[in-house]
């Protein structure tokens, strides 16, 4: 679906001591770029906040004055979109992915259900979450004004004075800390920890070492591990890594002549997994292969050849 983003990242985090909380690390990344990077493909992603490095474009917006309140940066953020679907997260969501993203856009559009103005995460507490919420942009930009002209201005309002007025339909996520936000140094904390759970390191640790180096490429991780098991087993400890760095290299190189980057990925583990296999057989063997036995010498063990001449 075509749908714009809008991350309110611009909150006075009181209960973190007014720390820059779109800026803390969890899983070696800040919080803003995780929200990021679960809607990564939104047409247009604005960000309600100063300025800040992000790890992909972004477009900017403040609310007048800042500090204004929440559905004073909605607003703020909304004036620089342009698609029918608004997605509307807040900065803290550690956990956020897109599957989930994908549910509450869809869920504006689910077959055989009447229209809704918006489809917003219900948490496992059963609470709505309307800063984890797609939105109609219609009815969004409506009811913004009409609060605007009975009250003045947006600024002080609460989100729920804006939510009271839409038709919205609470969406079950999934991952059940798809919800999850930080707003204490105890849920950082928390955050962090759950981050490093053997379950779920290694698709993290996955997604942090993509986003850093800027590249976007589906991994698949068991041929990967798999992959690495043999060349250490077979050859040396030290060929695993190097095995799968020049598996990404050739990757790499046959990406650049127009071909699939996970096809690339898939035949190049094959090649090297299959060289692995045929170097650890070689030195499986049980020993060199039985010689037949050398020719004779004309005459060398012959009695009577000997003594004849």
């Amino acid at each position: 679906m075509t749908y714009d983003a809008i991350v309110l990242a611009g909150g006075a985090a009181r209960r973190l001591g007014g720390a820059d909380k779109p800026g803390l690390l969890v899983g070696g990344r800040p919080l803003l770029d995780r929200v990021l990077d679960a809607c990564a493909d939104a047409r247009t992603t604005v960000v309600v906040a100063g300025r800040r490095p992000t790890a992909r474009p972004v477009r900017w917006a403040r609310e007048d004055p800042p500090g204004s309140g929440p559905l004073a940066a909605l607003d703020a953020g909304l004036r620089h979109t342009t698609a029918p679907l608004v997605l509307v997260l807040s900065a803290d969501l550690p956990f956020l992915n897109r599957d989930t993203v994908a549910s509450l856009l869809g869920a504006l559009d689910a077959p055989g259900q009447r229209a809704r103005d918006g489809a917003l995460l219900r948490d496992p507490g059963g609470r709505d979450q309307p800063l984890v919420a797609a939105y109609r942009a219609e009815p969004l930009r409506r009811e913004i004004a009409l609060l605007a002209t009975e009250h003045g201005s947006v600024n002080g309002l609460p989100l729920r004075a804006l939510t009271a007025e839409l038709d919205l339909t609470p969406v079950t996520a999934a991952a059940p800390l798809a919800s999850f936000d930080c707003d204490t140094w105890d849920d950082l904390a928390a955050a962090r920890a759950r981050i490093r759970e053997h379950g779920t390191v290694l698709e993290q640790w996955i997604t942090a070492v993509k986003n850093e180096l800027g590249i976007d490429v589906a991994v698949d991780t068991k041929t990967l591990l798999d992959l690495a098991r043999d060349a250490a087993h077979g050859v040396a400890r030290p060929a695993a890594p190097l095995t799968t760095f020049l598996v990404g290299y050739a990757a790499a190189h046959a990406e650049a002549t127009g071909a699939d980057p996970e096809q690339a990925v898939a035949e190049a583990s094959r090649k090297a997994a299959e060289l692995a296999l045929r170097w650890a057989a070689e030195g499986e063997a049980a020993g060199p292969p039985e010689a037949a036995p050398a020719p004779e010498a004309p005459g060398a063990t012959d009695p009577e050849a000997a003594g004849s001449g």
